[in-house]
């Protein structure tokens, strides 16, 4: 990993306007170094220029390369003195924090003799005489991994650990739990652990929780020193190198080491208060025992790297990643020899290239074909069988099919003129139609979409939403499980059925890390998951492409209120059955009747969370009310450029978010819109939905929702929720124009339900592929494909028939 990269994922979020600008000073580096190379040119002879090196002036102007140098330089003592100052002030803070929490030992005195000498120790702040009076505390608080020896990634711990959220869930809180007696010590330790009266546990508590959270605070410290010191190191050698310059070894010993926080002794003192606080926490908690007082504190480490380290877009980026990978075996590829090298090639990617293979044939078969009376309509048929093969097949990334979709639109001239005549249309006039399509107000709306949901998540509105909701649902699994389900389910409506488990997963890391070795909770609670995820899929317009689709097909489309009302009721009832199956089949209570509960985010809100929220809901309200306010907005698309400039233009979301989109979303979705275009034009659309209408004459509009909800549902488990729309909707929207009482809006918004409710296969949406990925510590899956197929199969069943009875009611009383 480049060290820009590992600076960026190691800093400290709150802290990371502090650290040294790595990627800013490597473009300094390359701006000098393309100057150089300017003035070389300009003086081919090279004049009198000497090689600068630590003993050469840093201030000469006459010299080109020491005024390159001297640039520099100044750059990084800006830099420098910035740091420092933070890291003085952070100190101060920490340090008066620290003295505080030790003065505050002294209220126990009265209760322990033993702890009010133990006491005085810690209270002389001098941790330098502590550690000489005991050889023992010293060597075995030296085994705790120090943090700037992880830098480079050469230890189970990241170099630093994330300020929020440091209250989390404490692994040994049955020590100071309360028994029935007046007092409680630990039996193994009696000798040694205090006896805490009642009266006082509420204060041990507290003190302890104070301690665990400057501890992670000077860890924090600690690694900020760490990580700056390799960066002024990393960022001089590239100087260096690209300047063939060697000012390294002058600067580093001349202003780094001679800096505040990089002084031995600053770094001394801060090793003996992380030290002291070790100490302080053994009196607290473990009975004087510092190896047990270090591995809990390493275990808190953990879980904070965990829950602050894992958001949800870099888990994103990391799933998304590894979903590339979906489907390649671990085999030894076959070697291949050719007169061109030998090329290496799997089982897996053979079979790719058949199918592909074996979809251009079909392709080109059905061009030749004369199925229908025109060649418009033969043309789109052959573009929609290849895109549904590859779209089925996977055999490339969805996007790249969704691209390849315009341009045999364009080259096969497949677009007819709407007006009345249906004359097929030329390239240019036919690429106008296409691109005017692809990009329309449903992209926009989808834009906005993940623009909330980015704001949402960056600024951890989304997480300390959910964790405040968590906090409440107590220590009993079946209470949890369903709490938990409607979690993901809300999350998704607004951050959309991708990211909601990716959060819900990093949620309940404490919890399944505390669980017992045969707890079925875990499975249970990973799959509810998952399930209430895809239902959460159908809860708003924005929470997952399918919608996005299936707004593009209904006309007029539904105002937010109207979804709200059909989708959240089939929501909740959904998620209600789904819990009832998934406690009859696990039974979680059984074998873990208690679990350690979320603690709710501690930090205070912030100015920019109250902006966000207030852009958010403001938008939404907005959406809600599109109707009324068709006249001035047009359209819900144009609404969706509200948050867009709210967050982007004050710089809330940067650059980097903006790419962060799902872009390969955004393409499909456009890629689908260009086929359904297609299909209209050529007339293709109105020829086949004129045979299915042949074949459901009679039917009522409930009946022909029943049947395209159990075609849809097959076809959807098997593959994507989004190509089932994009291959489906058209189609379904089209017989339901042509029936005796036209509903087409009914059949659409329906169908397109039913594509979220397909959740029987690991592979049958991003909410399944994410559960079956998660592990637990010893690299066990805690779920199997049998698991979808008991669970998942039976939830698709239900929910899919909550959808054909409740939710046709809903459609019906709004007058869709």
């Amino acid at each position: 990993m480049k060290f820009s990269h590992q600076i960026q994922f190691n800093a400290v979020p709150d802290w990371a306007d502090y650290y040294l600008p790595y990627s800013n000073l490597k473009k300094l580096i390359y701006s000098i170094e393309k100057d150089r190379v300017t003035n070389q040119s300009q003086h081919p002879d090279g004049g009198d220029i000497e090689t600068a090196s630590e003993h050469t002036a840093l201030i000469r102007s006459t010299n080109p390369i020491e005024v390159d140098n001297q640039q520099f330089i100044t750059a990084l003592n800006k830099s420098l003195d910035k740091i420092v100052k933070f890291y003085a002030k952070k100190e101060t803070e920490l340090y008066d924090e620290m003295d505080e929490l030790l003065g505050d030992f002294e209220y126990l005195n009265k209760h322990d003799v033993h702890l009010a000498s133990e006491v005085r120790r810690l209270s002389s702040h001098a941790p330098e005489t502590l550690l000489e009076e005991d050889d023992h505390v010293r060597s075995n608080t030296n085994q705790l991994p120090r943090r700037e020896s992880n830098v480079e990634g050469d230890s189970f711990l990241p170099p630093n650990i994330i300020s929020k959220n440091v209250n989390d869930t404490d692994p040994a809180a049955e020590f100071l739990l309360p028994t029935d007696d007046s007092t409680y010590h630990d039996p193994a330790n009696a000798n040694r652990l205090p006896m805490w009266p009642r009266e006082i546990m509420h204060d041990v508590v507290e003190l302890r929780k104070r301690t665990v959270d400057l501890f992670v605070l000077l860890s924090e410290l600690k690694s900020f020193v760490a990580l700056n010191l390799t960066a002024f190191a990393k960022i001089l050698k590239k100087y260096d190198k690209i300047t063939n310059s060697s000012i390294k070894r002058f600067y580093t010993s001349n202003y780094v080491t001679t800096a505040y926080p990089f002084k031995n002794s600053t770094k001394g003192r801060l090793n003996e208060r992380i030290q002291l606080i070790e100490r302080a926490y053994a009196l607290l908690a473990t009975g004087n025992n510092i190896d047990q007082a270090i591995e809990e504190l390493k275990t808190h480490l953990r879980e904070h790297i965990v829950w602050e380290r894992n958001t949800v877009w870099r888990d994103l980026i990391g799933q998304e990643r590894r979903t590339q990978t979906v489907g390649l075996s671990d085999g030894k590829p076959t070697s291949v020899y050719t007169p061109f090298g030998v090329i290496h090639i799997s089982r897996e990617q053979i079979l790719n290239y058949i199918y592909a293979l074996t979809s251009f044939v079909v392709f080109f078969a059905l061009l030749k074909a004369e199925i229908f009376n025109t060649v418009e309509q033969n043309n789109c048929l052959a573009i929609l069988v290849l895109a549904s093969m590859l779209w089925a097949g996977e055999v490339m990334p969805l996007f790249v099919t969704a691209l390849l979709v315009p341009l045999l639109i364009i080259l096969l001239r497949v677009m007819r003129s709407d007006d009345g005549l249906y004359t097929r249309l030329d390239a240019p006039n036919a690429t106008k139609r296409v691109f005017s399509a692809m990009f329309s107000p449903v992209i926009m709306l989808l834009l906005g979409g993940f623009s909330i949901a980015g704001a949402l998540s960056k600024f951890g509105i989304a997480k300390s939403m959910a964790t405040f909701v968590l906090s409440k649902a107590g220590t009993r699994p079946n209470r949890v499980l369903i709490v938990t389900m409607m979690v993901a389910t809300v999350s998704s409506m607004w951050i959309s059925n991708v990211a909601a488990p990716v959060l819900c997963f990093s949620l309940i890391q404490p919890i399944l890390r505390t669980l017992p070795v045969d707890s079925t909770f875990g499975p249970c609670l990973i799959i509810g998951i998952a399930l209430a995820s895809n239902i959460g899929g159908m809860a708003s317009p924005i929470s997952s492409p399918q919608n996005i689709i299936a707004i593009q097909n209904m006309n007029p489309p539904p105002s937010w209120i109207d979804w709200f009302v059909i989708s959240i009721p089939i929501c909740i009832i959904g998620n209600f059955i789904i819990w009832l199956w998934l406690l009859w089949n696990y039974n979680p209570e059984k074998h873990t009747p208690h679990i350690h509960s979320i603690r709710a985010s501690s930090d205070p809100i912030t100015g920019t969370q109250i902006y966000v929220i207030l852009v958010t809901l403001f938008t939404i309200v907005l959406w809600c009310l599109a109707h009324s306010y068709e006249h001035l907005f047009g359209d819900m698309g144009v609404i969706a450029i509200i948050p867009l400039i709210a967050f982007f233009g004050p710089g809330l979301l940067t650059k980097d978010d903006f790419n962060n989109f799902l872009w390969n979303v955004i393409m499909l979705a456009m890629g689908g819109i260009a086929l359904g275009k297609a299909v209209e034009s050529s007339g293709l659309l109105k020829t086949i939905a004129s045979e299915i209408e042949i074949l459901v004459t009679g039917f009522t509009a409930f009946e022909v929702l029943f049947v395209f909800s159990g075609l849809v549902l097959i076809i959807a488990t098997f593959i994507s929720h989004t190509v089932a729309a994009l291959i489906v909707l058209p189609i379904v929207a089209e017989v339901g124009a042509q029936l005796d009482n036209p509903q087409p809006r009914i059949l659409v918004m329906g169908t397109a339900f039913v594509c979220s409710a397909a959740m029987g296969l690991p592979v049958s949406g991003f909410p399944n592929m994410n559960a079956i990925s998660q592990e637990n510590e010893l690299g066990k899956p805690y779920l199997t494909t049998k698991d979808f197929l008991i669970n998942g199969v039976p939830s698709s069943i239900f929910s899919t028939l909550c959808i054909a009875t409740i939710g046709y009611g809903l459609m019906v009383v709004l007058g869709f």
